[in-house]
């Protein structure tokens, strides 16, 4: 339970304490303040976006190997 309450903390604490997150590449970076201040903005969300699925995949894939590890573990 107090490991439950410690992770819900942590996500608490990383989601006020988030800030703006600038992924964008220097061609990209330069081509969004010609355009202006709300396509700049609207380029940064999309990159963060896309950014998620991968970043999901592979978080997806590490938990398993994770459990599979500990599981077998456990058993020996």
């Amino acid at each position: 339970m107090k490991k439950i309450i410690f992770i819900c903390c942590i996500l608490c604490l990383f989601m006020l304490l988030q800030h703006t997150t600038l992924a964008q590449c220097a061609m990209c970076t330069k081509t969004a303040s010609q355009l202006g201040e709300k396509p700049a903005t609207g380029l940064n969300q999309g990159i963060v976006y896309l950014m998620l699925a991968p970043f999901t995949i592979v978080g997806l894939i590490a938990y398993r190997w994770w459990t599979a590890n500990r599981n077998e573990n456990q058993n020996n």
